[in-house]
């Protein structure tokens, strides 16, 4: 790679809005990729300001994927863990949580919702938190 084409990999990458921790992988990609075997992965990772097992993750993907491959970053096919609400059980609950709550309480709690939506077999197990996540996303 030229010094030239360096450079415009590099004010590429440091104009695109990317996160910040991927900018030094990107950087270190780079690196790899116009300076070969010239420079060893220390002093890469000490110049781009990442560490050294990015840069060996970075020349391995050069290697095995190309230079392309190596900046594509591969999304999950699946979420690694599966919702579990759907759309009518989360309709469900926000119904549960308009309605009155049961006998001797005076408002609901993210524990009997949860409590109920067991109770009325809409899901077989579900913990408080993600009855407040998903209240939360409705609001």
């Amino acid at each position: 790679m030229s010094q030239k084409l360096f450079r415009s990999v590099v004010s590429i990458v440091l104009t695109l809005l990317i996160p910040a921790q991927l900018v030094g992988q990107d950087l270190a990609s780079a690196m790899v990729y116009a300076n070969g075997p010239a420079w060893d992965d220390a002093k890469i990772s000490e110049a781009v300001g990442c560490r050294t097992r990015t840069v060996e993750n970075v020349r391995q993907a050069f290697v095995c994927e190309g230079f392309e491959g190596a900046l594509v970053r591969k999304k999950p096919a699946t979420s690694p863990t599966p919702k579990l609400l759907d759309g009518a059980a989360e309709a469900k609950l926000i119904a549960t949580r308009l309605g009155k709550p049961p006998a001797g309480f005076g408002h609901w709690t993210l524990r009997l919702l949860a409590d109920q939506l067991v109770e009325l077999e809409i899901v077989e197990s579900i913990s408080p938190e993600t009855v407040r996540q998903t209240l939360k996303k409705m609001a």
